[in-house]
This record gives C-alpha cells, sequence and structure tokens, in this order.
C-alpha cells in the first residue's frame, strides 16, 4: 500500500543519472521498499514487499512493479489479510513516470544530489499522484542508488484502500490505524549494455 512509492519513480529517475547505457534494470536483490503501520495510537510495526521490479527506458519511461502477494508483515495471517481484503488479491501495482535523461547526465561516479521526483502509483485500477525528494548516488560508471531523502507519506483515503484497511481492523479487533502510511526505499539500479 504504501507502494508506491514516490520513492520507486524517484529511484528511477536516479538510475538515469549520467552513464551512456540504453537503459537501466533494477537489482531487487540489493532493493527494498518499506512501509509502516500505526495502530493503538502509539504502535508502530515496520513491512515491506518482498518482490519488486523495475526499469529505466533510454526515452525517460520509468516503470516498477510490486509484487502485491509479497508482502511481508512478518505475521502470516496478517499477510494473507493483506492480500485478500486491501490488495483484493490484485497481483501488482505499478509506479511510472518519465524524466529527462540529458538533466541527469553531471552526476559523475561518487556524487550525489537530492531530486524532486513525480510520479503515478496505479494500485487497484486508482491512479495516485506520488511526490518526493530522493536522495541519488552515482556509485560506478554502471550503478545508481535511490533512497528516500525526507520522511514519505501514502493516504490510504487518496488509494481508496479504506475499506480493506477497516476490514483488518474489525479482523483484528484494533481501535484505529492511522490512514497515512510512511514509506522508505533503497532502490540500486544497473546499467543495461553501456556503451562507453
Amino acid at each position: 500500500m504504501t507502494f508506491r512509492m514516490a520513492a520507486l519513480g524517484l529511484g528511477l529517475a536516479l538510475a538515469a543519472t549520467t552513464a551512456s547505457a540504453d537503459s537501466w534494470t533494477l537489482d531487487a536483490g540489493a532493493s527494498n521498499l518499506a512501509f509502516g503501520s500505526i495502530k493503538f495510537n502509539d504502535t508502530g510495526e515496520a513491512h515491506s514487499f518482498t518482490s519488486i521490479d523495475g526499469k529505466v527506458a533510454a526515452d525517460g519511461a520509468v516503470t516498477l512493479g510490486i509484487d502485491l502477494s509479497s508482502v511481508e508483515t512478518n505475521i502470516d495471517i496478517r499477510n494473507e489479510r493483506m492480500v485478500e481484503h486491501v490488495f483484493k488479491y490484485a497481483p501488482r501495482a505499478t509506479v511510472s513516470a518519465q524524466i529527462d535523461m540529458a538533466a541527469m547526465e553531471g552526476l559523475a561516479v561518487g556524487q550525489s544530489k537530492v531530486m524532486e521526483v513525480e510520479g503515478d502509483l496505479d494500485l487497484l485500477g486508482v491512479e495516485v499522484p506520488l511526490y518526493g525528494d530522493m536522495f541519488v548516488m552515482r556509485l560506478t560508471e554502471d550503478k545508481v542508488m535511490v533512497t528516500t531523502d525526507s520522511m514519505m507519506f501514502l493516504s490510504t483515503a487518496d488509494a481508496e484502500i479504506d475499506p480493506g484497511i477497516d476490514t483488518l481492523m474489525e479482523l483484528a479487533s484494533l481501535p484505529n490505524i492511522v490512514r497515512a502510511v510512511p514509506v522508505t526505499l533503497r532502490l540500486m539500479f544497473d546499467a543495461d549494455g553501456a556503451s562507453g
């Protein structure tokens, strides 16, 4: 649900830095997309998605996919309830964005910058605009890292998943679940077919 991950679109933008590669591919094993939940007003828990994929095309088109069935809340029954009641068994959520590849060409190896990125999250057919500041660093000629630079939040109302959250509350006998979801991410991208 926090998927989105404005951060995602941001991470993709990051991958487009100064390299001469035609495209960039997300290194899923080195990446992490996490979100939090708060219940009882003061009890916070960290969750994540264990399966994500992404690509930045040569024209700057960014796509990032989230396997919703890979949600990991560290409690099996809660994972199942999230998939059933919040995600409605939908297979994926996607984040899309368009970045200016030319504007990224200036970040040398070892350099970093904070970039403002915009994107759209498609979750259960609902499109949610995403905005966020991302910290981008060029690790090598062919590898870029993107992380959230400041706290990001996703509104469950904007994503139209409040009914599912209400169901989770009822099933777990909770008095409340905060409807602003904090999101963090670390995205690692590898250049495809670098031309030097």
